[in-house]
């Protein structure tokens, strides 16, 4: 027989695992199911997140699915392959052809950065190739950074970690030019602009030194600034019938993320999402806080659930 949970948590970062304490502090039947895929895994610390400043995000997650699993609940690896509608919940598909069964689903299963096409900077993402100033600012304050412009974007990105160094430049790689107004707010910071393409990083001793343009010339850094496209891990949400958005910053999509209400409930009734998946813009601190959230509301749907048979049994007495 197929096992039955209250709840199926889909992803088990921040945001999948705050939901899951959550419920299984209601005494709710919860399985985690965690693929092992964080998207700040290549990330030394975790930052912003008040009295867990510094910790490594793989200790935060095990100190999380400690919590999941002493509060009764359980946490398994595997990848949900599908989720379907059925009479009285959901039928999850996990890899491996194993199946179970729940009455509600919180999806939690961030985004991924798609990171422009420079060789190198994959391999770095997360050290010295970074994308938040919130993230990593402090860590690289006062040193060489270059911003790599691959949109409209790039000159208030540059101007944005201008906050964290005064050694700023901008590398205008396949951007535009900055017009005018532009130029003139960059010189009046500070910021330089070295024009032409990127071909590649500078590395020494696993230290970026510096980026490579298609020229040969090499531009010396400490790190180098990108902007990902930031892209919903929706697959699960997909084969229910909920469909990403495209996200707009500044008038121009840099991502997709699921829609849902402010407690993270979707068009489909029963499936809430929460963290990166619904909120591209979110750090850890504040999807963990989206977890509890939609955790909460779910807890609170099925209550109204519980009371709706429980009156039904009543009656028939």
């Amino acid at each position: 027989m197929d096992e039955m949970y209250d709840v199926v948590v889909v992803g088990g970062g921040a945001a999948g695992l705050s939901g899951a304490v959550a419920l299984a502090r209601a005494r709710r039947s919860v399985l985690v199911v965690d693929a092992g895929q964080p998207r700040n895994a290549p990330a030394g610390h975790v930052h912003n997140y008040l009295a867990r400043e510094g910790t490594p995000p793989a200790d935060l997650l095990a100190a999380g699915r400690a919590e999941v699993t002493g509060y009764g609940g359980t946490v398994v690896t595997g990848r949900v392959e599908a989720a379907t509608k059925e009479d009285g919940g959901f039928a999850v598909t996990l890899d491996g052809g194993r199946t179970v069964r729940a009455r509600r689903l919180l999806v939690a299963t961030g985004l991924v950065d798609e990171l422009p096409g420079v060789p190198g900077l994959a391999q770095r993402f997360g050290r010295d190739v970074l994308h938040c100033p919130y993230c990593h600012g402090w860590e690289v304050r006062d040193r060489r950074i270059g911003v790599l412009a691959t949109g409209p974007l790039a000159a208030h990105q540059a101007e944005l970690w201008r906050q964290w160094s005064p050694h700023m430049t901008l590398l205008g790689h396949d951007a535009a030019p900055p017009d005018a107004e532009a130029a003139e707010r960059l010189a009046a910071r500070g910021i330089a602009v070295v024009p032409g393409p990127v071909a590649g990083l500078t590395v020494v001793d696993d230290t970026l030194t510096g980026v490579r343009l298609a020229s040969g010339e090499t531009v010396e850094l400490d790190a180098v600034v990108v902007a990902p496209r930031f892209t919903a891990r929706s697959g699960v949400l997909e084969s229910l019938g909920i469909k990403p958005v495209d996200v707009e910053m500044g008038g121009h999509v840099v991502g997709s993320q699921v829609p849902a209400d402010p407690t993270g409930a979707t068009t489909v009734p029963g499936v809430w999402v929460a963290g990166n998946v619904a909120d591209v813009r979110a750090q850890v601190v504040v999807s963990a806080a989206a977890g509890l959230g939609a955790g909460a509301a779910i807890n609170a749907d099925l209550v109204a659930e519980d009371t709706r048979i429980a009156v039904d049994a009543y009656r028939r007495r």
